[in-house]
């Protein structure tokens, strides 16, 4: 059975993983007999949003760990337990806790920095030739650690222009790619979807994920 690393970063879309699409990669993984090796790092959020308002909650403070548990029933691992030779490949599901918590990409752009034990797993897995998927602007955080490392790489966030332009900033060749498709670049091994960067439905969502699942199965 083929162990796949699922890396979190909390619970919700606007300041976690997106709940639908790390659902939805979960369930894709169980269907074809592998098994998820779940984790997020140990640290506080960026910030805490009500997502019935759609704005930050003033004072409040929440973990990235416990509150992807929440979403996994509690079987979750601290990232910094987890190397590449504990998983066969690597899925990082988007929503902004991707890109505030697991990177600073929503603030920084181009600029941004990715937190350390992240970003050390993406290099492993990359170096030890093992596939990697990445969903919806989860992309963005894989630019900066590749890009860094100077490794030409292909990736896709869909087709939004600025974030698109952003992420050649830091390296990537973009592709532009519709919600229900994913790219492939075969040099590295890495898979990547829109999800709801295009997304308006949870089934346009879906039908890119379980895809790119089945591609980073058929990859190891």
């Amino acid at each position: 059975m083929a162990k796949v690393g699922v890396i979190l970063a909390g619970c919700g879309v606007y300041d976690g993983s997106e709940i639908h699409e790390t659902v939805i990669t979960l369930l894709a993984l169980d269907r074809a007999g592998a098994e998820a090796v779940c984790m997020a790092p140990d640290m506080e959020q960026m910030h805490v949003v009500n997502h019935l308002t759609g704005e930050p909650s003033e004072g409040e403070t929440r973990n990235v760990l416990a509150e992807s548990a929440r979403i996994t029933r509690g079987a979750i691992k601290d990232i910094r337990e987890v190397e590449a030779s504990d998983v066969d490949a690597l899925i990082l599901p988007g929503g902004f806790g991707a890109a505030k918590n697991l990177c600073d990409f929503a603030v920084q752009g181009s600029e941004c920095s990715v937190q350390p034990d992240v970003a050390r797993l993406v290099r492993e897995v990359v170096a030890a030739k093992k596939p990697l998927a990445a969903v919806c602007i989860a992309p963005a955080l894989v630019s900066r650690v590749l890009g860094n490392e100077r490794l030409a790489h292909k990736l896709t966030i869909g087709s939004d222009e600025g974030t698109a332009q952003a992420l050649q900033s830091m390296g990537s060749e973009h592709v532009t790619c519709p919600v229900s498709e994913f790219i492939v670049d075969e040099e590295n091994k890495i898979v990547s979807t829109p999800a709801y960067m295009l997304a308006g439905r949870i089934s346009e969502a879906a039908e890119g994920i379980e895809k790119t699942v089945r591609a980073l199965l058929d990859l190891i």
